[in-house]
């Protein structure tokens, strides 16, 4: 029996001085019925809270702590860079170092401008793709989370979808009026939106592989699709690889894939768990932007000393052989036992997952492939699921709409071990 006593007071004061107590809204554990836990530290796949609880970390801060936490190798690269200062406003070398591996690894990027979040790389992106286009409509597809800017809050996932709200109060009916949003995995859908204002619309943006309504995988022929009726429209094909890339691979979803989009945006991973975003892509599109073009974007802590030097050495690690072969094998070990937990419990669920990530969608039978059908998750039965595994220390995602990480620092023990307690919960689910 875990005691919280200590992160239950952290929230209570928290909730004085921050709108619900939290900095991001799925951080407050509101759909999964419980206070949340207030970290101390972490090393590894391990967290600690303010109770002295340890935990097995599948968040893994959400996606960019592929290495683990406080790897020494990282730290090393943030500590030397911290003696040299924590932010100029002029150019360092680190930042070209970056840009040049970022270019490197990704199939389709050319050119890369570094920014501070994904909201801003994809928010950026947009603008980009207008002013490129010369267009206004922007098509994203239901349930595909890029950020809170205005143009992006229409069907969204993540805690979006977690809160149950339809889109968010404050957000323009004109802006909003400028984006369309879809089923995703259906062809059909995009192509006659196409055919009936292609002239009009700028951008198609979409995760390759949803993560932010939980694991959704395109199906076969779909990305080419897309792809296909994009590129014979002018439409600027955006992949939203915030969280896929260098996830699924050092050239992230588009190298897995096979599919080269005209822009990409990035972030997390590439920062080392630092504050980082970048977009890049095609050098004809990207030199549109300020001060080679008139596409204006800024920022006064883009390309950060501390994040770029942290970046350059979470790549560096993941460059390794057999990185990311490991890290597969232990996805599908973990999605192949929650799979025999739940069929040996008799407990409706369908787990997928691709490469290090996973979602259990319950309540579920065969695939889901789209948003309406994750909506129609058991939640309730996903809150209980979380609150078990907390309470034996297996820290997950505390919403049904968002995806289980495995870092380089989980074992095949830790891996073994999460199975085993998963196979207990199940049974009391039933």
């Amino acid at each position: 029996m875990l005691h919280n006593e200590l992160s239950s007071r952290y929230f209570e004061e928290a909730k004085k001085v921050i709108p619900g107590g939290v900095n991001s809204p799925v951080r407050a554990c509101q759909s999964v019925g419980c206070d949340p836990i207030f970290v101390e530290q972490g090393s590894g796949c391990y967290i600690e809270d303010a109770d002295g609880n340890s935990y097995v970390d599948y968040v893994c801060s959400w996606g960019p702590m592929i290495t683990g936490h406080c790897h020494p190798e990282i730290n090393a690269a943030v500590a030397s860079a911290l003696e040299s200062g924590t932010s100029f406003g002029i150019p360092t070398w680190r930042e070209v170092a970056l840009a040049r591996r970022i270019c490197e690894y990704v199939p389709s990027v050319e050119m890369v401008r570094l920014v501070n979040s994904g909201t801003e790389a994809t928010m950026s992106a947009i603008r980009l793709a207008r002013g490129y286009t010369g267009r206004k409509k922007i098509v994203k597809f239901d349930g595909c989370y890029h950020g809170h800017a205005d143009s992006f809050l229409v069907k969204a996932g993540s805690g979006v979808a977690t809160l149950g709200i339809p889109g968010s109060p404050g957000i323009p009916e004109e802006i909003v009026a400028n984006t369309v949003s879809i089923p995703f995995n259906d062809i059909d859908a995009l192509s006659e939106l196409v055919k009936a204002d292609a002239d009009n619309i700028a951008a198609v943006i979409m995760e390759p592989v949803p993560a932010n309504m939980g694991v959704i995988l395109p199906v076969e022929g779909y990305l080419e699709g897309v792809r296909e009726l994009t590129e014979k429209h002018g439409i600027v094909l955006i992949f939203d690889e915030v969280i896929t890339g260098f996830r699924l691979g050092l050239g992230g979803a588009q190298e897995y894939f096979g599919i080269t989009p005209d822009l990409t945006t990035m972030g997390k991973i590439i920062g080392g768990g630092l504050p980082v975003g970048a977009y890049g892509g095609k050098k004809e599109i990207m030199e549109q932007i300020a001060p080679a073009g008139p596409v204006y974007q800024a920022g006064t802590l883009s390309g950060n000393p501390l994040a770029t030097a942290a970046g350059l050495a979470a790549l560096e690690i993941l460059s390794r052989p057999g990185t990311y072969e490991t890290l597969a094998q232990k996805g599908e070990a973990m999605a192949e036992g929650y799979r025999r937990a739940a069929a040996e419990s008799g407990v409706k669920c369908t787990v997928q997952g691709i490469g290090s990530m996973l979602t259990c969608f319950f309540g579920q039978e065969g695939p889901v492939k789209n948003f309406e059908q994750a909506l129609k998750s058991d939640t309730d039965m996903y809150a209980r699921f979380f609150r078990s595994m907390l309470a034996q220390g297996i820290y997950i995602a505390p919403s049904q709409f968002e995806a289980a990480m495995i870092s380089t620092a989980h074992t095949w023990d830790d891996i073994e071990d999460t199975v085993q307690v998963a196979e207990s919960v199940f049974k009391t689910l039933a």
